[in-house]
């Protein structure tokens, strides 16, 4: 796996992954305008069920990162949503070939997959189809997000399925042995009736059960599994799967704690009827929260949770999983992915030290050879995360080393314009203000060699973005308001 996703947060455990794109011709427009419908369906209560399931889309997920499903569930494509333009029926054998195709590239691990068509009509489009829905326009098309559920209630089934079949203790069967990709030669040739290799049979199905029960909403049972993986993988010294049990305990202890979730998004999530107590989620108020970020009148509530992390523990863990993972120098994302999580749940804790050790390992996570464009997205999210915890001198660092990313020698075409903005997001980290008012005489704020250096950038930037009057006026200011620092050289 070679591409992290840096927006990932401890309750993206518990969803379901699912790939929405376009088939053949389709305008981004008309795209991006039923995806954002198709992303609006989230979450779901599943019927005769108190369980709600998240759903986690994506526009663009890269195939071989597929192939870590069997290590970490959400990172599996278990849905495929495709939108397609299709105006004559002579087109429509050709359209539903391209759909196959495009399910054979996630084709190992779908649960099920949807096609929507637009613009074709008559008798093609009458007849019904479980896999397929028709519309004339994308004007004229209400019933996607019905749809939609109807989709996911088709994941839920699966899902169900395979979390009892995986569950199921069948006696005399062998357990397989899950492997991410680069460990399958690494077991060419094992005793396969050693006690060792059973035991790290055992621990790896047990963590996989525990991922199945966390997104099937399962919240409690998922605990169990995930404890009893620890110890198995543990006694085994099977270090990577062991980080992976230990961080599907820290999420599902997360999503107990912090029912809002982590990541930031607008409006709170809703928790699993049948796996907490039915207020639980309902006393979870913003604005009443104790250092730890959990609200005080649950606080014994969550104590009492069986084989649930309590807030300090989650971070502990978090730290041993990272450390099983740094071992390896393949797993070098998900090290990465498991820092940027726990920095997230260190803000909601208010543990600004804390989450800065984790950001600065990592900083120092090794990865492939990275393109100019994913050194400038590293250095963006790293400076997001900075200023997340209250790190704004260190946020606008960073904010100015992708700056200056977007410019690099070895870029073809240098994003001038994209630099001098982000040099522009830097100001206030470093207590500057382009307002001359602000700079009252004999009490001057900041670092003035790190203010000078930043101005001279934006003068430099604004010249090669080709506006020369913009460059005088920040060159006018620096003078103005820096003279006194300014040296005769």
């Amino acid at each position: 796996m070679s591409v992290p996703d840096y927006m990932q947060c401890a309750e993206d455990h518990q969803a379901l992954l699912v790939v929405a794109q376009p088939v053949g011709i389709v305008s981004e427009e008309n795209f991006f305008r039923i995806y954002k419908r198709i992303c609006s369906v989230s979450q779901l209560s599943m019927r005769d069920s108190q369980r709600v399931l998240f759903i986690r889309y994506r526009h663009h997920y890269p195939p071989e990162n597929n192939e870590w499903g069997d290590f970490q569930t959400h990172r599996k494509v278990v849905g495929l949503i495709t939108i397609t333009d299709c105006f004559s029926a002579k087109d429509w054998p050709q359209t539903f070939e391209k759909f196959h195709m495009q399910k054979e590239i996630y084709g190992s691990t779908l649960y099920d997959s949807r096609l929507f068509v637009f613009g074709l009509q008559g008798d093609v489009a009458e007849q019904p189809r479980p896999d397929v829905a028709f519309y004339p326009s994308y004007d004229d098309c209400d019933s996607v997000e019905k749809r939609i559920e109807d989709f996911i209630e088709s994941l839920f089934i699966v899902l169900e399925s395979k979390r009892l079949d995986r569950a199921t203790d069948k006696s005399g069967d062998k357990i397989p042995l899950l492997c991410v990709p680069f460990e399958k030669k690494d077991f060419v040739g094992l005793d396969t009736d050693s006690r060792h290799y059973k035991k790290r049979c055992q621990g790896r199905m047990r963590k996989h059960v525990g991922d199945l029960c966390l997104q099937a909403g399962m919240l409690q049972d998922s605990l169990v599994h995930y404890h009893m993986a620890v110890e198995l993988l543990r006694s085994v010294n099977d270090f990577l799967w062991l980080g992976a049990a230990l961080e599907g305990l820290c999420s599902a202890s997360v999503i107990y704690h912090y029912p809002g979730g982590t990541g930031g998004k607008t409006g709170a999530r809703r928790l699993p009827g049948s796996s907490l107590p039915s207020e639980t989620a309902n006393r979870h108020r913003p604005g009443a929260l104790t250092t730890n970020g959990i609200n005080p009148d649950t606080s014994a509530e969550i104590g009492r949770a069986k084989n649930c992390l309590s807030p300090e523990d989650i971070i502990d863990k978090y730290k041993e999983a990272i450390s099983c993972y740094s071992k390896y120098k393949n797993a070098g994302v998900i090290e990465l992915e498991a820092c940027v999580k726990a920095v997230r749940v260190l803000a909601i804790q208010k543990r600004s030290m804390e989450a800065s050790e984790f950001l600065q390992n990592a900083v120092y996570i090794n990865l492939r050879q990275l393109s100019e464009e994913e050194k400038i997205q590293r250095y963006s999210i790293l400076s997001e995360l900075y200023e997340l915890i209250g790190f704004h001198r260190k946020s606008a660092f960073f904010k100015r080393v992708a700056a200056m990313q977007c410019v690099a020698p070895s870029i073809a075409e240098p994003g001038w314009r994209a630099c001098y903005k982000l040099l522009l997001e830097t100001l206030p980290g470093y207590s500057l203000s382009l307002d001359p008012k602000d700079f009252n005489k004999g009490t001057h704020r900041g670092w003035a060699a790190v203010q000078m250096r930043l101005l001279h950038e934006l003068v430099y930037a604004s010249r090669r973005m080709g506006n020369p009057a913009l460059s005088v006026r920040h060159l006018s200011f620096l003078l103005q308001t820096m003279l006194d620092f300014l040296s005769d050289q």
